[in-house]
């Protein structure tokens, strides 16, 4: 794959907030949990200091699964910004193991779960291939208008593979980044033809107790779905976080 050219010069990727499947260590993939109260307090207390950097015009684009869209909407009511949803940056889709946790895989399907632990090529557990991921990623942010900024409010495994993507890391660099916590984010410019990444799975600091911070004047605040989604610093049993 070519290193993308896309329609933005800087680009954030955001991992949605907490699910209770994430707190079990249950794998999510295309099926559509919403946060859950730890998750929409991480969205509220992250969009403020996501925002308070980004450029007059900032777009803000989603994947259409609750967990991302709500988390997204924190961030559109502080900005004053319409939200654009958009399916191709929904998680991976991992088949037959979407609903299950982590030790029910490894129990069912050992060979399988250790190559996904290696982070090998699955086999007969159906889902996406990873190499489709980033193309309908990108395909996505191509899509978009111009604009001086992107926030991507994703997944685990879709923000894995869109920042190799952009990296030009082959099949061979799998998981050379460590995986986004829930609520943290990767920053990329895009400078002379080539991404740099900024900044990797940051997060936000604790806030004191008190209200959240008011939207903008002409807040849009857009049907997300349902409800929200995932976690903190990436815990180990946090399926989507490999």
């Amino acid at each position: 794959m070519s290193l993308p050219a896309l329609p933005v010069p800087r680009l954030v990727l955001w991992r949605h907030g907490r699910t209770e499947w994430n707190a079990a260590g249950r794998f999510q993939g295309q099926l559509d949990p919403p946060l859950d109260d730890v998750g929409r307090r991480q969205a509220v207390r992250t969009a403020p200091h996501l925002a308070a950097p980004l450029p007059e015009g900032t777009l803000v684009v989603s994947s259409d699964l609750v967990r991302a869209a709500e988390t997204a909407v924190a961030l559109t009511d502080v900005l004053g910004v319409p939200l654009r949803l958009d399916s191709r940056l929904r998680e991976v889709g991992m088949g037959s193991w979407e609903g299950l946790t982590r030790e029910e895989v490894a129990d069912r399907h050992p060979e399988q779960y250790a190559d996904w632990l290696a982070g090998r090529p699955i086999t007969g557990r159906g889902g996406e291939e990873a190499a489709d991921v980033p193309e309908r990623a990108l395909a996505a942010l191509r899509d978009l208008p111009e604009a001086p900024a992107a926030v991507v409010v994703t997944h685990g495994g879709t923000s894995a593979r869109l920042l190799e993507a952009l990296l030009g890391l082959g099949p061979e660099h799998r998981r050379v980044f460590g995986p986004l916590a829930n609520c943290a984010w990767s920053e990329l410019v895009e400078q002379s033809g080539r991404w740099r990444l900024l900044r990797h799975n940051t997060s936000a600091p604790e806030l004191p107790d008190g209200p959240p911070p008011a939207p903008r004047p002409g807040a849009h605040r857009p049907y997300a779905g349902a409800s929200p989604e995932e976690g903190a610093p990436v815990p180990t049993q946090d399926a989507d976080a490999l």
